[in-house]
């Protein structure tokens, strides 16, 4: 497989699939949070120095036409040209930039306008549809439009590089179709799709023990594929978050009006069955800030996670918890954490993410190796300016679930081969 580190773009083209999918500030338009642009510098950057040109291709939001102003990459000019540097030239048609491509000089930065703006990027028919068979047929074409698409974009370049790992799971033209039209030499992942990788593998294949895994949110059945890949690694399973009373009440606790999947209460009992004869250790919240309300300005008590009152909803793990999880973490050795211990965007039941949050950091301190995923979770350790003191922070939600579940990513098997 080819290394971007070794590889010399002197004289090339390099087309490469980033995530510039980012937040932009209602009012006024501009970008609220870069640092998924931060995170393709260095392989820009790279690229540049040794002599190559740079065609930037993303994209933003789910549109549904083509054009749509609202997710138009033309909005994040700006916030690119001032991290990179240097002026970047716009293609305002990415199936129709060939002069552009044909033109751009070594140095030169060409961002290609939203590739979602055509269906043939996600590979999905638009619309509705009179019958299944309609719409089996309609997918059907599209997939041979999508080879043409992915060929059309491959055409700008003479090097293909995909550091956009929060897209590659999902089998697009700019993430996994492409990369058929470049041969093996010519093709490899940015250093940003390297970092996330090395990180994921440390976890899943080099995890030095006592490791501790910490699920949280809202469901048992967004968890289960990753948890059962991770009983046969981990020592401890921390369990957070709405979850928490699918395994109360399955274990015949009393949980007021806490979320809780009902459907998924012998599943949650499985979970404890398979980890107590693997002889792991699974701890579950036994005390819990409950609220009236789902609301900020609910009215709280305290109660044990089995005896939480009718009426009441538990929304943030207490004092005892806390203190139980912070210990956990803080005596391991390779701690990966996904989800939240509870609503932490209300201020009012944030307390025990952020606790989890800084065990982490102590742990990490004390030499464990850290890796946080998932939206809530990086916002978490946000938030609490806490991400220079873990090992990791990753960019890809979906696609790092997907990774530590064990599933093949089409856009690391199209370059990784497997």
């Amino acid at each position: 497989m080819q290394l971007i580190e070794n590889f010399n773009f002197a004289g090339k083209k390099a087309i490469v699939r980033v995530d510039f999918n980012v937040p932009l500030n209602k009012e006024t338009g501009a970008v609220s949070d870069d640092t998924r642009i931060r995170g393709a510098l260095l392989t820009i950057k790279k690229i540049i120095a040794d002599g190559g040109s740079v065609i930037l291709m993303s994209h933003m939001g789910r549109p549904k036409q083509n054009p749509d102003p609202k997710f138009s990459l033309k909005q994040i000019i700006s916030a690119v040209e001032s991290n990179v540097g240097q002026k970047i030239q716009f293609a305002d048609d990415c199936a129709n930039a060939d002069t552009q491509a044909a033109e751009l000089k070594a140095g030169e930065i060409l961002l290609l306008e939203n590739l979602r703006f055509y269906e043939e990027e996600e590979g999905k028919p638009r619309g509705e549809f009179a019958s299944d068979e309609a719409k089996a047929a309609a997918k059907k074409e599209l997939k041979a439009k999508q080879k043409v698409f992915a060929s059309k974009l491959a055409s700008y370049a003479d090097v293909y590089v995909n550091d956009a790992f929060g897209t590659a799971h999902r089998a697009h033209a700019s993430t996994a179709v492409i990369a058929e039209n470049f041969s093996p030499e010519n093709k490899m992942f940015g250093f940003l799709i390297n970092s996330e990788l090395i990180a994921m593998d440390k976890v899943l294949k080099d995890a030095q023990a006592p490791f501790t895994a910490i699920m949280g949110g809202a469901k048992v059945s967004d968890k289960i594929m990753i948890i059962e890949n991770l009983l046969d690694r981990v020592q401890n399973l921390i369990i957070g978050g709405g979850m928490t009373y699918t395994f109360i009440k399955a274990q015949g606790g009393k949980i007021g009006n806490s979320l809780c999947e009902e459907d998924k209460l012998d599943l949650a009992l499985e979970i404890l069955e398979k980890a107590k004869a693997k002889g792991v250790n699974v701890y579950i919240p036994t005390d819990a800030v409950n609220a009236d309300k789902f609301d900020a300005a609910a009215n709280t008590d305290i109660s044990k996670t089995n005896e939480t009152p009718d009426g009441w909803m538990g929304l943030d793990i207490a004092d005892e918890t806390i203190a139980t999880f912070s210990d956990v973490i803080a005596n391991s050795k390779t701690v990966l954490w996904n989800g939240p211990m509870g609503v932490f965007e209300m201020d009012k039941f944030s307390k025990g993410t952020s606790a989890v949050a800084h065990a982490i950091a102590i742990a990490t301190s004390k030499g464990a190796f850290s890796l946080i995923g998932g939206g809530d979770s990086v916002a978490a350790i946000n938030k609490n300016k806490l991400a220079d003191k873990v090992s990791y922070v990753s960019t890809g939600g979906g696609a790092m679930l997907e990774y530590m579940e064990g599933k093949v990513l089409p856009g690391i098997e199209a370059i990784r081969g497997f």
